[in-house]
């Protein structure tokens, strides 16, 4: 039995790789382990599915802080506005929301999965659920076959590896290819969680004295031990009963691993700016007009509104200051300390939730052995790598799924090339 491509994984990436290769006319299989195609696909976005994002190419880059730049070539041969056009072609509609991020206008992640599968099965390709794959086979420097666990051997001219890499492992992302691409002579770069929720022992953490506290547009900053940041994000945050979440905490998470490595630390100091959009100085003297104006108010009911009620109270404790204290007899060293701490709170961090819980996984098949062109590997001839898999981490909005959609793009059309043309 013999095949021009095989594609195994049938997420976002093994879709897309498998619908390029066979527009290109090749004979494909497309191979998962799973009963269900596109399960990560479907619970993606919350399950509304975010396709893409339709900031500037260069924009996209900045939100893809793991070697996102290997990504400029493909990025120039199957672009997100490329992504936006096949799918409004196989008839989703799409619409633009914040930030970029674009959703199907029905918000059906699975009208996304369903569409994928029909264009597939249009285009005739062999599709094998329920079909763990147990190796790779190389001969002579390229591929020759790929070995399912039932002892099935299947033949082909090109193989795509498109089985992510080992977060949400529910939906069958286990860590499978790794193995198979290091058989073929390639590194894979040490694998960490990243877009991940983060862990705190801290007192007022495990006293869960802030657990379920939301703050809106927060920036959270993640120090470097000389107290320098590292990366700032400003959007919401959740304080939660192991740490803290939301989409802040999951940009910066990453940050969080890589300080501990670099500098062999067991926590990492971040900084937590409730008011962004004041400065230090101007805050402080605004409240100490506040004050004058109205000395024999409680702190507590003069400060009301600055910041969520939870949080204020939390701050006031913190700095020793008595919510039911006239406002009038509070010490100015007072005032500056709860202002310092509204605009630069400080708290340790121990690392994150492990791999298993992350939206992403960082590390993977090094891209210095991949064609940035073709996603074809540089050490074995045949053999394509798309999505996951690789060594290639975005934030959450959309930037992950634009990788694996466009390296999808090229690993299918470039193996259909390869097989057709040996």
């Amino acid at each position: 039995m013999k095949f021009d491509v095989i594609v195994i994984g049938g997420g976002p990436s093994g879709l897309m790789a498998a619908s390029a290769a066979g527009e290109h006319g090749a004979r494909v299989l497309l191979i998962d382990k799973g009963d269900k195609l596109g399960r990560k696909l479907a619970i993606s976005g919350g399950g509304r599915c975010n396709v893409t994002n339709r900031l500037p190419i260069e924009e996209i880059i900045k939100h893809i802080p793991g070697n996102g730049r290997f990504l400029y070539s493909a990025l120039s041969i199957f672009s997100n506005e490329d992504i936006i056009d096949f799918f409004e072609k196989l008839g989703i509609e799409l619409k633009e929301e914040d930030h970029g991020r674009m959703f199907p206008v029905n918000n059906k992640a699975q009208s996304v999965v369903d569409a994928l599968i029909n264009k597939i099965k249009q285009l005739r390709v062999e599709i094998k659920t329920n079909s763990p794959v147990s190796d790779v086979i190389y001969k002579e420097g390229k591929v020759d076959a790929v070995k399912l666990q039932n002892g099935e051997t299947i033949h082909a001219g090109s193989i795509v590896i498109a089985v992510g890499g080992k977060s949400v492992p529910h939906t069958g992302s286990t860590g499978d290819g790794y193995p198979w691409a290091q058989k073929a002579g390639h590194t894979i770069t040490q694998l960490f969680p990243t877009e991940v929720p983060v862990t705190s022992n801290e007192p007022f953490i495990k006293q869960k004295v802030l657990q379920g506290l939301s703050l809106r547009d927060g920036a959270l900053s993640v120090l470097n031990p000389k107290g320098k940041p590292i990366v700032t994000h400003k959007m919401d945050m959740i304080f939660t009963h192991f740490g803290i979440s939301g989409p802040a905490v999951l940009r910066c998470s990453q940050f969080v691993v890589k300080a501990m490595q670099k500098w062999n630390l067991k926590e990492v100091t971040v900084s937590l700016d409730a008011l962004p959009e004041k400065k230090e100085q101007p805050l402080f003297e605004e409240i100490n007009s506040a004050v004058k104006a109205e000395p024999k108010k409680s702190v507590k009911n003069l400060l009301k509104g600055l910041i969520p009620e939870r949080y204020l109270l939390f701050l006031l404790e913190h700095n020793g200051i008595d919510p039911a204290t006239q406002a009038g007899q509070l010490p100015h060293e007072k005032i500056r300390a709860f202002v310092k701490s509204c605009k630069q709170f400080e708290f340790k961090v121990n690392g994150t939730l492990p791999l298993e819980k992350a939206f992403v996984t960082g590390g993977g098949v090094s891209v210095k052995e991949v064609e940035p062109q073709t996603m074809g590997s540089k050490l074995m001839e045949g053999l394509f790598f798309c999505g996951e898999i690789l060594d290639i981490h975005g934030y959450t909005g959309g930037y992950n799924i634009t990788s694996a959609l466009v390296t999808g793009r090229l690993a299918g059309t470039n193996a259909a090339l390869n097989a057709i043309n040996s």
